[in-house]
């Protein structure tokens, strides 16, 4: 055993000289590093747990990144993309990209059923009133790609549907907050405004109430059916061959009613592309109608300018009677009359002097289904995000699609960059705490260094007097503080993971989620930070007690023995 350290260790057995003195003084240099160790493993599991709580739960609202059409700023107002399966391959086949999902955003206003509420009145009566409750949300279309995941570890109430499924379309999973300012719950019903050329209503059941405590997110997002947003946002072309109202000199009017695209329509009729949507016509044998309506921007007969996909409606026409007479006949109130034959009125007869016809509407299936707001891109590890990000940028960028479109991939740090300046400015905060309590414990472990070498001065200049060296005197001294920086650092790591356990299965300390976007503190314990803390904090402790070892040099022994 080296002389150094069987001294060191008979020291530490018997501390009788001198421990009223040095005792207080070495308490406190303890706690010191006790209270370094405890609040920096505090402040990291704090920290590391809210950055990754924050990350995972803004990241589930929306993915790690966001494919869309080039030149948007929001993934909630951008332009549409044509669903394209080679960009999807492209997308699902780069490294680190665990899944790929289309999603089309619609904002809504969401309004519950009308509720009795009974007010008590300052003179003791009571009065009832019929009131209904709104909420500005946006609806978030997605299909049978959708990973619920997220949302289902916050479900608080009901389920997450399949919305790639029909039946599923008008069902909503709304956030417990926006259900607390409606006042409903799983299995009611909710009417949804749209703005549209003209608003429209639609009515959902909610089916799945979640709360994640990220209120600004929280208060946004409605879960719905892709279908219906692609609907609603009117992207594509949808068409329809309908009889108007008019009679002209014997000759109906059919028209083609068209919506969707950017309002600047085309119709092929079987001639070629022109510019009318009406055409002039007394039916006199079976035929079947066709039109093939686009959009356009400049030239009307190029291909090149079509900026939806085009939509194709029919209708079927079965005439009887006299075919060849003329479509004549009386209007009641301004209206053609119409015996309907079927419940969705697509199919109705009209009667002429002299003859009947049959008309049975075929619309467009729409073209909107083929437009999505863009692709989700979830990945396997945060670490990789932004190398993946670069990966994705080289395969879908710059590339024109096959229907023109340039796509933009965003990055979750764009998109919520105020969330996430604000984490990484966390880690400034982080490294003053770590830093400036490592410097208090520098600093109280040097006065228990130079009080225990005050104390022990009569020893100092023994062992001098006896032949020994400096450096064998520091040593004892070192191994000493070494000591107590262990026994610090026992006490720390107790007093910190046991507080940081106790947050994280408890809930000790909550917080308000209007502020802190999470209902509670959050901690994430990582092995490999203990551990590098630990070390650190000793390594360096260690290395700032030689300076003040040094003392030892300058103490005469012929005085130091006569030291009282």
């Amino acid at each position: 055993m080296p002389v150094d350290f069987f001294i060191t260790r008979r020291i530490l057995r018997n501390e009788a000289e001198g421990k009223k003195v040095s005792r207080p003084i070495v308490r406190i240099s303890i706690v010191s590093i006790a209270l370094t160790i405890a609040v920096n493993i505090i402040t990291l599991a704090v920290v590391t747990g809210f950055q990754n709580e924050v990350k995972y739960k803004v990241s589930g609202f929306g993915s790690h990144a966001f494919v869309m059409n080039s030149g948007q700023e929001s993934i909630y107002e951008c332009d549409p993309i044509v669903r394209d399966s080679s960009i999807y391959k492209a997308i699902g086949s780069t490294p680190n990209v665990r899944q790929v999902q289309a999603v089309a955003y619609k904002p809504v206003l969401l309004q519950s059923a009308r509720k009795e509420v009974v007010l008590h009145l300052a003179d003791g009566r009571d009065s009832t009133i019929s009131v209904r409750e709104t909420q500005g949300c946006v609806l978030k279309g997605v299909d049978s790609q959708f990973d619920p995941g997220f949302f289902e570890n916050y479900l608080v109430e009901g389920e997450i549907p399949d919305f790639g499924k029909s039946e599923n379309e008008y069902r909503v999973v709304i956030s417990a907050m926006v259900a607390r300012d409606l006042r409903v719950k799983t299995g009611d019903t909710v009417g949804a405004f749209f703005v549209k050329d003209q608003p429209v209503k639609r009515n959902f059941t909610v089916c799945g109430i979640y709360e994640t405590g990220l209120e600004e997110f929280d208060r946004k997002i409605v879960i719905g059916s892709l279908q219906t947003a692609q609907e609603l946002n009117e992207w594509g072309i949808r068409t329809e061959i309908v009889v108007e109202d008019t009679l002209a000199d014997g000759y109906l009017i059919i028209s083609a009613q068209t919506s969707g695209g950017n309002g600047n329509y085309r119709y092929d009729w079987g001639r070629g592309y022109e510019p009318y949507g009406r055409i002039k016509m007394c039916p006199v044998k079976d035929t079947t109608l066709r039109v093939v309506v686009s959009d356009y921007w400049t030239n009307i007969l190029e291909r090149a300018n079509e900026t939806s996909i085009p939509d194709t409606a029919y209708m079927h026409i079965r005439v009887s009677g006299t075919k060849m007479a003329f479509c004549n006949t009386e209007l009641v109130d301004g209206e053609i009359k119409r015996d309907f034959l079927n419940d969705d009125g697509t199919k109705y007869e009209i009667s002429f002097d002299e003859k009947k016809i049959v008309f049975e509407s075929v619309p467009g299936k729409g073209s909107y289904d083929r437009y999505i707001g863009g692709y989700e891109v979830l990945v396997n590890d945060w670490d990789q995000l932004q190398t993946t990000i670069g990966e994705l940028r080289e395969r879908v960028e710059f590339i024109p699609t096959k229907y023109g479109e340039v796509l933009h991939v965003n990055a979750i740090m764009d998109s919520q960059r105020d969330v996430f300046m604000w984490l990484d400015f966390l880690n400034v905060n982080v490294a003053i705490i770590v830093v400036l309590m490592v410097i208090i414990g520098i600093i109280n472990m040097s006065s228990a260094l130079l009080v225990l070498i005050l104390v022990k001065t009569n020893f100092i200049g023994i062992m001098k007097s006896m032949g020994a060296r400096n450096r064998l005197i520091q040593s004892v001294f070192l191994y000493q503080a070494s000591y107590l920086i262990l026994i610090g650092l026992v006490v720390g790591n107790v007093m910190g993971l046991g507080l940081c356990l106790a947050q994280k299965y408890f809930n000790l300390i909550p917080l308000d989620p209007r502020i802190y976007y999470l209902n509670s503190v959050p901690v994430e314990i990582h092995f490999w930070h203990v551990l590098l803390l630990n070390a650190g904090t000793l390594i360096i402790c260690f290395a700032a007690m030689i300076i003040p070892s040094f003392v030892i040099t300058r103490i005469s022994p012929a005085r130091s023995i006569r030291f009282n």
